[in-house]
């Protein structure tokens, strides 16, 4: 029987088993986190860890971050799809590369502050959908871009309509802070907005102010009654307001209001009719992700 101390010191795994092992609690430590910044893309890498941390410290809670890809070497896909993920090679580099920016942001970003040191970076690379599953499946939110490479915009999608996360995304330009300062809910009495304000309850709890905006309300007044309905049932303090949108789109009423009111963040329900569908139509969600300057919270 083999001694399992050496020295008086605990037997050292071999190199790799070690490294395998530290991945292995990484990823541990990255499913079960209350917030999970999701970071597929270098460019949104600062913005996203940003509102990650004010998501997580908001409640109390838990924050991780994690790089997920698609690597056509990984992958079991149609030739097509391979063939597409190898072109983009040219101009964004290879899954390699792309994580090593990703990487390098994270560690700046991670020594502005030493509070940030013990924060690790997951990474998984494959099948796109797969990473998200596996990174993502237990999060209560998860912050991540709607905007930027193809891996972006692939798991924004697969995070909305796949795994039915709460996701928050962060906006276009800079991120200001004071995440939870005024959250305005653009609000209508349909299922895929009542999922999104249940499903970020604790967020809207620890808000200093919430408004739930009704849009174009019903004459018999139903949008306002549904929402204080549901304020009630969920324990939360707001205010109730009605207002017409008029000449402008739904979208731009909200924007408008949020702009007046000095929201600091929107939750929506997104996208009632179906991605692609809201795409041909161009809807609310759509509009909103393309111009609102402030973080998103959405559930479809």
């Amino acid at each position: 029987m083999n001694n399992p101390l050496s020295n008086g010191s605990p037997r050292k795994p071999p190199p790799r088993q070690a490294g395998v092992i530290f991945a292995d609690h990484v990823h541990e430590v990255t499913v079960h986190a209350d917030v999970l910044a999701l970071l597929p893309d270098p460019a949104t890498v600062r913005s996203c860890l940003e509102i990650a941390e004010d998501a997580a410290g908001s409640v109390d809670g838990t924050m991780a971050a994690a790089h997920v890809g698609a690597d056509p070497e990984k992958m079991i896909a149609a030739p097509e799809e391979i063939d597409l993920q190898m072109l983009r090679e040219h101009d964004e580099g290879s899954p390699r590369e792309r994580l090593e920016r990703v990487t390098r942001a994270f560690e700046e970003w991670k020594q502005e502050r030493p509070g940030r040191n013990s924060l690790l970076l997951d990474d998984c690379r494959g099948d796109l959908n797969r990473c998200v599953t596996t990174e993502c499946h237990e999060t209560a939110l998860v912050v991540a871009p709607c905007h930027g490479n193809l891996d972006a915009r692939d798991a924004f999608h697969d995070l909305l309509f796949n795994e039915h996360k709460l996701v928050l995304a962060p906006p276009r330009g800079p991120y200001a802070g004071d995440l939870l300062g005024h959250v305005v809910i653009g609000w209508k009495p349909h299922e895929h907005a009542q999922r999104a304000v249940v499903a970020s309850r604790r967020w809207l709890a620890a808000a200093d102010r919430v408004t739930v905006l009704c849009v174009n309300d019903k004459p018999d007044g139903r949008y306002q009654f549904t929402a204080r309905e549901l304020l009630t049932q969920l324990g939360l303090d707001g205010h109730v307001i009605a207002v017409s949108s008029g000449s402008r789109s739904v979208g731009e009423t909200i924007l408008d209001f949020a702009t007046s009111a000095k929201a600091t963040c929107l939750l929506i329900g997104a996208f009632k009719h179906g991605y692609f569908l809201e795409l041909l139509l161009g809807r609310v969600t759509r509009y909103l992700l393309s111009h609102s300057a402030l973080p998103m919270m959405m559930k479809h």
